[in-house]
């Protein structure tokens, strides 16, 4: 039931975009997100919660497509990682099953934390604007670092578990 609840949050904010761009809208230039490195992951998922804060009230709606795509980027990223443990579910201990669902568990905390700032982001005020950029930037970036954790530790769990 747990499981089926996970995917269908996921379900809901998930759709596949292009590459980030950045602030300019000029294309990154780096490759589709299945080709994409975890290196190249971060990099990306860091330019974008630094690019929100570049914008001004005047662009606020470019801010928000920016941070669409960045959550649609991170959302596919979950969603890869969901898949690969759900694939693996039956071959893993059960350490490393209640570590995976820990792990989802605040990786989608952090997901909802996300949203209600893209909300926020979405329909600010010039006054709380400055408030709004900071507040999304910071659940971005807490998702993101949420995201490698529990990226991190499976893959260190299925290292170890295939020696």
């Amino acid at each position: 039931m747990k499981k089926i609840a996970t995917l269908a949050l996921i379900g809901l904010t998930l759709s596949v975009t292009p590459a980030l761009s950045d602030a300019s809208g000029a294309e990154s230039g780096k490759p589709a997100p299945d080709k994409t490195t975890a290196k190249d992951a971060r990099q990306e998922t860091g330019d974008a919660a630094e690019a929100i804060k570049n914008y001004s009230i005047e662009k606020r709606d470019e801010a928000a497509q920016k941070a669409r795509q960045a959550l649609d980027e991170l959302d596919a990223r979950i969603n890869s990682l969901e898949t690969q443990i759900d694939k693996d579910w039956d071959k893993m201990s059960k350490s490393a099953r209640e570590q995976a669902r820990k792990s989802m568990k605040a990786l989608h905390r952090q997901r909802i934390k996300a949203a209600e700032w893209y909300g926020s982001l979405q329909s600010s005020t010039a006054n709380a604007w400055e408030h709004t950029k900071k507040g999304f930037s910071e659940a971005y970036r807490d998702l993101k670092n949420a995201w490698e954790k529990a990226e991190r530790e499976y893959r260190e769990k299925e290292r170890s578990q295939k020696q």
